[in-house]
C-alpha cells in the first residue's frame, strides 16, 4: 500500500489538531486501510479528513473517494416511506398487504417494519452471504413465504435487512418507478447529494478484511445486493453523509423549504419506539433511525453500516450546550472489522461541542407579550406544583419551577377562532389544551391545562387554599 495520505479540501475549515489526531488514532488502532471523515455544522464550513490509501490505483484517497455505507441506506428508505405517508399514499399502521401483493407475512405493519419490531428474519431466504448472490426484487417478494417470522409481531426488537428491503419495493410500487429512481429524484437531487449512488462508482475505494494476527489485508469481493438494495446498497462520500446526518438532526436548517421532508415528520422519526437491549437501554430505534442517548438530554441520531470490507457511522447530534445546529458527522472506513470506525463518529460529535462550541448569541430586547396574554405571565399553581408562565421567542411557554434548565419548556399555540384556548405544541403535556378563564376586566384568573386547574395560589383539589390548613 502507498504511504499514509490525508486531505482537508479547498475552502474547508480546520476544527483543530485534536480532531485530526482522533481520526489518525482510530485509523492506526483499528488498522483501517482507508478512512474518510467529515463534519458538518451550521456555523462552519464543512471539514473532511482522509487517512490511508484507497487501494484504487486510478483514484487515490481524497475527499471524493467513495465507500459502501451499508445499512445507512435504510435511513434513506425510511425517509422515502415517510414521504409516501405524508403524501397520503400509505398509512404506517396498515399491513404491507394493503399495498403490496406478498405470499406471506402480509400482516406486518409498516411502522413495525421501520422499527424492526415485526419479527422478520434477518436476511432474505437463502444463504446470501455464502453465495454473494442476492435475490432480485421479484424473487425477494415471491419467496417471503420461505422466510420466517422469528418473533411474534410487536414482541421486541429484532434487526432485519429483509424488512426495509420490502419497504423499499413498497415505495417503488406506490410511486411507479424503481427504488433507485425514486431515491435519486426525491432525496439525492433535492439535497445535493451528488456523490451518493447505487452502483459502484469509479472513485470507489477497495474494502478489506484485515487479518487479526498479522498486518495482511485481503480485498473483499464486491457484492451487488439487487433486491435487498433498499437495506444496504449505497456508496457515498463522508461529505455527503455528514450532510445527510445534519438533515436527520436539523431538517429545518438543511432543508428549510421541506423539499425532502417536513421537520415535524423527521421529528416523528426520531421518537423512540423500542430499545435495542431491554437490560441496558443504551440505544433505541425510531422510524428507521438509531437513537443513541448521550445524557443531559443529548441524543445522537443516525445509523451504522456494514458491508464486506466496509464500516460506516453516520450520526447527528441533538441538544446540549454549544451545539450549533445541523451538527452531523460521518466516518467511513475500508475495513469490515474495525469497531473504532463506529466509535469515532460519536467521539467527534462530542469534540465538536467541547472544543469548538457554537458562539453564544447576544440577548436583545423583543416586543412584549400580546395584551391578551400579559395577565397569564408569572407564577401559577397546578396539582400542588408551582409553574412559571412566560413569553419568549414570540410564544407562551411554561415550566415547573423546580425543572432543570436543560428541560425544554412547554410551548403553546393559539387555536384559530378560540382566543382563550391554546394547544400545547411541545414539551410537557404536548397535544393537550390550555383553557383561560377571565374576569370582568379581561384578566386571566384561572387556567385549565390538560383539564387540571391552575390558580395563582396553591389550592387543594377541593378548592381550599393550602395555607389555610385543615378546617
Amino acid at each position: 500500500m502507498p504511504a499514509l495520505e490525508r486531505s482537508g479540501g479547498a475552502g474547508m475549515s480546520t476544527p483543530g489538531p485534536q480532531f485530526e489526531r482522533a481520526v489518525r488514532r482510530a485509523q492506526a488502532d483499528g488498522r483501517v486501510p482507508a478512512i474518510s471523515v467529515a463534519l458538518h455544522r451550521a456555523d462552519r464550513e464543512p471539514w473532511v479528513c482522509t487517512v490511508g490509501a484507497s487501494g484504487n490505483p486510478d483514484h487515490p484517497l481524497g475527499v471524493h473517494s467513495r465507500f459502501r455505507i451499508g445499512s445507512v441506506t435504510k435511513t434513506f428508505t425510511a425517509v422515502l416511506v415517510m414521504q409516501a405517508r405524508d403524501d397520503g399514499l400509505l398509512d404506517l399502521d396498515q399491513p404491507i398487504s394493503a399495498y403490496l401483493d406478498v405470499p406471506a407475512h402480509g400482516d406486518a405493519t409498516i411502522r413495525r417494519l421501520l422499527s424492526h419490531t415485526a419479527g422478520f428474519q434477518r436476511e432474505p431466504h437463502g444463504d446470501v452471504w455464502d453465495t454473494l448472490l442476492a435475490p432480485d426484487t421479484g424473487r425477494l417478494l415471491a419467496e417471503l413465504d420461505r422466510a420466517e417470522r422469528v418473533l411474534p409481531n410487536a414482541r421486541r426488537y429484532h434487526y432485519s435487512n429483509l424488512g426495509p428491503a420490502v419497504l423499499g419495493h413498497l415505495v417503488a410500487e406506490l410511486r411507479g418507478g424503481t427504488w433507485a429512481e425514486i431515491l435519486a429524484d426525491r432525496i439525492l437531487a433535492p439535497l445535493g447529494l451528488t456523490r451518493t449512488t447505487v452502483p459502484a462508482p469509479p472513485e470507489a475505494v477497495v474494502g478489506y478484511l484485515v487479518d487479526t494476527y498479522s498486518d495482511a489485508a485481503r480485498p473483499e469481493p464486491p457484492v451487488d445486493l439487487a433486491g435487498v438494495g433498499p437495506a444496504a446498497q449505497l456508496w457515498s462520500t463522508a461529505g455527503d453523509m455528514a450532510t445527510w446526518a445534519a438533515f436527520l438532526t436539523s431538517p429545518e436548517i438543511v432543508d428549510p423549504d421541506a423539499k425532502v421532508l417536513a421537520a415535524a415528520t423527521v421529528d416523528e422519526m426520531r421518537w423512540p419506539l423500542t430499545t435495542t437491549d431491554e437490560t441496558l437501554w443504551a440505544a433505541g430505534f425510531g422510524l428507521g433511525l438509531i437513537l443513541a442517548p448521550e445524557g443531559k438530554r443529548i441524543t445522537h441520531v443516525g445509523h451504522d453500516g456494514a458491508m464486506p470490507g466496509f464500516l460506516a457511522g453516520v450520526y447527528g447530534r441533538r441538544g446540549g450546550d454549544g451545539n450549533p445546529g445541523a451538527l452531523g458527522c460521518a466516518v467511513l472506513g475500508s475495513s469490515g472489522t474495525a469497531g473504532e470506525i463506529n466509535d469515532l463518529v460519536h467521539e467527534l460529535l462530542r469534540l465538536a461541542v467541547d472544543l469548538d462550541p457554537a458562539e453564544i448569541r447576544t440577548w436583545r430586547p423583543a416586543p412584549p407579550a400580546p395584551a391578551a396574554f400579559r395577565s397569564v405571565l408569572g407564577r401559577w399553581w397546578g396539582e400542588g406544583t408551582e409553574f412559571v408562565f412566560a413569553w419568549h421567542d414570540g410564544q407562551l411557554q411554561a415550566r415547573a419551577v423546580d425543572a432543570p434548565a436543560s428541560r425544554p419548556p412547554a410551548v403553546f399555540e393559539p387555536l384559530d377562532g378560540q382566543p382563550d384556548v391554546l394547544r400545547t405544541a411541545s414539551g410537557r403535556e404536548v397535544g393537550e389544551l390550555l383553557r383561560l378563564t377571565r374576569d370582568d376586566t379581561g384578566a386571566v384568573t384561572r387556567m385549565h391545562w390538560a383539564t387540571y386547574r391552575f390558580t395563582r395560589r396553591q389550592e387543594a383539589f377541593d378548592g381550599g387554599w393550602a395555607s389555610d390548613g385543615p378546617e
